[in-house]
């Protein structure tokens, strides 16, 4: 019995813990060749191919029978297949210059390389329900009198998709409505209306749903998003999509009669592939929908696109700009609505014209005390009296009774309007002249 000499061998890339690889990148690494004994090799090498293929059987289906036998039918599969070649590179690392070939020693040998990849697009690696995009990387080790042994490691690639683009920056807003029931049996309309800030996101960002449902049926409905992955596979003139659900979320319960509102609803988006809208064959596509559940009817939905990237979104603040722009109608209400701000009291001095000021003070010796009381009185009107508008204007009135009159005393009553715009006294002072 032979044993075999190769215990092991394996390719290794050097950046391991990448993410993957993109058009024109160094795909740099080594292949690792374990030999328990002296071998003689001919030559070790190193080939990368990709590429997208799909498959599905459509059937079954019926097809006449020959010989002009139309009645009877025969069940057939078809099966639908279609493959595209996206990558093909190959370089020999170490080569024999002779006949005998080359010996290698007993014990662990690297033999480093370099690929360079294409410039032009390639498509990201996806595995899908019937087709899928795999790039490989094989290397070769070919020996004198035995035959030829390989190994492959996937090479991960991804497209990078900018989701910085004015069209995916952009917000996009959708609505609809349906009548819940029919003719006389009709129960209702159910309106739905949904915006996001913008179309293109990145794994684990989260997108903030602002949706308007109006239930104006008699059921109960219960709304929900979610954000599907559609997958379109096409071969032989024929397609055939795919639709799964990556990420949901569910709104409360919404009664007959009432609304509910979305400011900012958060829906994360999973670890997933990036869009592909670059192959002929396959392509991945995402969507948002905001679904309302009605029972005994169907369902209303509003379906928004989506682009899933690999570049973030480098505006800065852009959710908090959002939800300002969302509150800023609120804002403008409430700007609009609030009152003018109050006139301050007006001044005492204003009230009394300047020469019955002049008089009072040649003729009465007691204005000092006026002034003194009016002061004390304004400032227990700027201190209680308040309102939700402010401060509520004095009233100052100068009046001269009959009996005052002949006695030459003044008398100072000091009036004020309440919330009801009714006018109360504060209080009265006789001043009265000496003779």
């Amino acid at each position: 019995m032979m044993v075999d000499s190769v215990k092991t061998l394996r390719v290794l890339f050097d950046n391991d813990q990448g993410n993957g690889y993109s058009s024109g990148e160094l795909v740099t690494g080594h292949v690792l060749i374990e030999l328990s004994a002296h071998t003689k090799i001919k030559a070790v090498q190193l080939c990368a191919k990709g590429c997208a293929r799909v498959s599905w059987f459509d059937g079954p289906r019926s097809q006449p029978c020959p010989f002009g036998l139309a009645a009877i039918t025969t069940k057939l599969l078809f099966h639908a297949f279609e493959e595209n070649q996206l990558v093909c590179l190959s370089k020999t690392l170490v080569e024999a210059t002779g006949n005998d070939g080359l010996t290698l020693e007993a014990g662990h040998h690297q033999i480093p390389f370099e690929l360079e990849l294409p410039q032009r697009p390639l498509v990201s690696s996806f595995t899908g329900k019937y087709g899928y995009v795999c790039y490989l990387v094989k290397a070769i080790l070919q020996r004198p009198f035995h035959r030829d042994q390989h190994v492959c490691r996937e090479l991960p690639i991804i497209s990078h998709v900018d989701v910085n683009s004015p069209q995916l920056v952009c917000p996009i807003s959708e609505n609809s409505e349906k009548m819940v029931g029919f003719w006389i049996f009709a129960s209702g309309p159910v309106s739905l209306n949904v915006n996001i800030e913008r179309k293109g996101y990145c794994n684990g960002q989260s997108i903030l749903i602002y949706a308007q449902i109006e239930n104006c049926c008699s059921r109960l409905v219960l709304p929900k998003a979610v954000i599907y992955q559609i997958q379109t596979y096409m071969a032989c003139g024929k397609i055939i999509r795919y639709k799964q659900v990556v990420a949901s979320v569910r709104g409360s319960p919404i009664p007959s009669g009432c609304c509910a509102t979305w400011n900012g609803k958060k829906l994360k988006i999973p670890l997933v592939s990036p869009s592909i809208l670059n192959s002929d064959i396959l392509r991945v596509e995402y969507s948002l929908a905001v679904i309302v559940q009605i029972p005994g009817a169907k369902k209303l939905k509003v379906e928004l696109p989506v682009i899933i990237g690999t570049t973030p979104c480098n505006a800065f603040g852009n959710e908090s700009l959002s939800m300002v722009s969302q509150f800023s109608p609120v804002m403008n209400w409430l700007a609009l609505s609030l009152p003018d701000p109050p006139e301050a009291p007006p001044n005492y001095a204003d009230i009394v014209s300047e020469v019955e000021r002049e008089q009072h003070v040649s003729t009465v010796p007691c204005s000092q005390q006026a002034s003194e009381l009016i002061a004390g009185a304004m400032s227990r009107l700027s201190t209680v009296k308040h309102t939700s508008l402010g401060l509520v204007p004095a009233v100052f009135s100068e009046l001269e009774s009959g009996a005052a009159a002949q006695d030459k005393a003044k008398v100072y009553i000091l009036l004020w309007r309440d919330d009801n715009n009714v006018t109360r006294q504060l209080g009265t002072h006789t001043f009265q002249q000496p003779t």
